[in-house]
């Protein structure tokens, strides 16, 4: 729907001066561009020796590859669901040369997401999960992997876009994707996606066959709470809403006249046929404010409130319908 705010103006017949065009001189592209150098050396520098290859054996052959990275000094290894393909042990090789031995903790094919124990009693170089709520597009971004076979490759790029949706390999939907014209490759799977300050803001996760500079990862804060409910409870359980989601703003005059504290909220992108968001009656459109009383500021939101108390409950669930809030009933179960 189209408003017309119109405004008066009074305008100023005084003649400006155009303020003059900047040009950059050779040796100044040149010094930004060595910049831009130095910023991506020192980061792979500080994050590569943390990532690592990944190698499954099923019957004592190669039945598979990818990349993970160390997230704590004791040996625990993020990778992906589909690198470590329903496996329970896996060899690990660092950027050193060290060959170890793995033991998969938990496999959550939901996110993509697995986590590996090192058996060995060693301290390995680790990487810091950075907070990727904080992430805008066009902030650059470091994949580090090993395509194809070709350990401790570095490929840059910038985030294109935030709060995509990926449908996994059972079919669930992953919510609050990153994507990234970071190139990827077979063999890029499970390793990080890191930020400028040097923090892991992604496990790089899937490509788009035939299309060019389209890759995504797993936000690190998907991650995060993977990875405490692996160590916590051996497996991610969680509860079953049944739609896919992104990160939106909210309309500004909206917020201010239902007194909405929070700027951002989760839009709905799909609703799963006969889950509980359908039942319910949520619509694709819809932004969700709150679930159960607790702000949804995004995407991200929605993984660390689905947990597993809420599993075979009826809680409510407060969102916006065009310029309405409107409050539904919703009975979560576990996925």
């Amino acid at each position: 729907m189209y408003e017309d705010h119109s405004t008066s103006f009074i305008l100023d017949e005084t003649p400006h001066e155009s303020p003059e065009p900047v040009t950059l001189s050779a040796e100044d592209d040149a010094a930004l561009l060595d910049a831009y150098s130095q910023a991506v050396t020192d980061i792979v520098d500080r994050v590569g020796p943390s990532v690592v290859r990944i190698d499954i054996r099923r019957n004592g052959k190669p039945a598979g590859s990818g990349s993970g990275v160390i997230v704590s000094p004791d040996g625990l290894v993020l990778t992906n669901s589909h690198v470590v393909q329903g496996a329970k042990r896996a060899e690990v090789t660092t950027l050193d040369g060290r060959s170890l031995s793995g033991r998969v903790l938990g496999d959550d094919p939901d996110t993509d997401l697995a986590l590996i124990r090192i058996d060995e009693d060693v301290l390995l170089p680790s990487a810091r999960l950075g907070d990727s709520k904080k992430l805008r597009r066009g902030e650059i971004a470091i994949a580090i992997g090993n395509p194809l076979g070709f350990d401790a490759t570095v490929t840059a790029g910038v985030i294109s876009a935030l709060g995509r949706s990926l449908r996994s390999k059972n079919g669930r939907l992953i919510d609050n994707v990153i994507q990234t014209d970071a190139a990827l490759n077979p063999g890029n799977s499970g390793g990080p996606l890191v930020s400028s300050r040097g923090e892991v803001i992604g496990i790089n996760t899937a490509i788009i066959t035939g299309a060019q500079g389209i890759c995504f990862a797993v936000a690190a804060n998907t991650a995060s709470f993977v990875l405490g409910e692996i160590v916590r409870h051996g497996r991610v359980r969680r509860a079953h809403l049944g739609i896919g989601a992104g990160t939106i703003p909210l309309p500004r005059r909206i917020a201010l006249r239902l007194g909405l504290n929070q700027a951002t909220g989760a839009v709905v992108t799909a609703v799963e046929p006969d889950g509980p968001a359908d039942h319910a009656g949520l619509l694709t459109g819809d932004i969700l404010l709150a679930i159960d009383g607790a702000p949804v500021s995004g995407a991200d939101d929605l993984v660390r409130l689905l947990d597993a108390d809420k599993i075979e409950r009826t809680i409510p669930l407060d969102f916006l319908r065009r310029s309405d809030q409107r409050r539904v009933w919703v009975a979560l179960r576990e996925r």
